[in-house]
């Protein structure tokens, strides 16, 4: 298949980079901020900025062409469902491309339902990434606050700073060169249950990235790497 990438930052390069070691995937183009794509693609990566994203929603639309953003930061109150159905693509966002994230999530919800057994017990997320990301929380803390709160309703949203009761407070750190580290953690007055997930390289989320936009075409309408992730995750929870 064909394949276009927005962004020359380091999840673009490496995407680019595992593609031509990979059978099957030409790159069609590979353009960065201000630079025009040129020709047609079966699908689309958006790894640029989150200012940027906007316009290329906009272009993929106008081109009908199916679109993977995995650029963070950005505002979704753009992404207009009824748009990309009536024009006949798949858009797919997601702020982790990491098939153990997304295994993650889903363990987030049964630790939320967990801690709703137990009205004094807490959940709280720590993050940490290299110095150069420019947005805290995470776009993945966020999904597994989210998580999180789905399990247990006295939870609806999250925050950062002083704790509060009805809140998922996120720790964010910003250090280093950490490529990504999350963690989720329950805690009672007897104990604690932390489960972590640390990326060691950024193939990782290349590797995720390259699935989906394998999985995009010939769907139609607004998804997640939560869809994506359905056939390969669930079954492991249905057995």
């Amino acid at each position: 298949m064909r394949i276009g990438i927005f962004g020359r930052g380091k999840l673009g390069n490496a995407v680019a980079s595992l593609a031509a070691r990979e059978g099957g995937i030409e790159i069609a183009w590979h353009v960065d901020l201000g630079e025009e794509p040129s020709g047609p693609a079966e699908a689309v990566l958006d790894a640029s900025a989150a200012s940027a994203v906007a316009g290329h929603l906009e272009w993929a639309l106008g081109e009908r062409t199916n679109l993977v953003v995995a650029t963070t930061g950005w505002d979704k109150s753009i992404l207009d469902a009824g748009q990309i159905e009536k024009a006949g693509i798949g858009v797919l966002t997601s702020p982790n491309f990491s098939l153990s994230v997304a295994f993650m999530r889903r363990a987030a919800v049964a630790m939320g339902r967990f801690a709703a057994l137990d009205a004094g017990s807490s959940l709280a997320i720590v993050e940490r990434h290299h110095a150069a990301k420019a947005d805290a929380p995470s776009g993945t803390a966020k999904l597994l606050a989210e998580a999180l709160a789905q399990g247990c309703p006295r939870y609806s949203g999250w925050n950062q700073g002083q704790a509060e009761g009805t809140r998922i407070n996120i720790a964010s750190l910003r250090a280093g060169t950490e490529v990504g580290y999350h963690e989720i953690r329950l805690e009672t007055e007897a104990d604690a249950l932390v489960l972590s997930h640390q990326a060691a390289t950024r193939e990782i989320f290349a590797k995720g990235a390259l699935v989906a936009l394998r999985w995009i075409p010939g769907k139609v309408g607004l998804f997640t790497f939560d869809d994506l992730a359905e056939d390969v995750i669930d079954p492991l929870f249905a057995k």
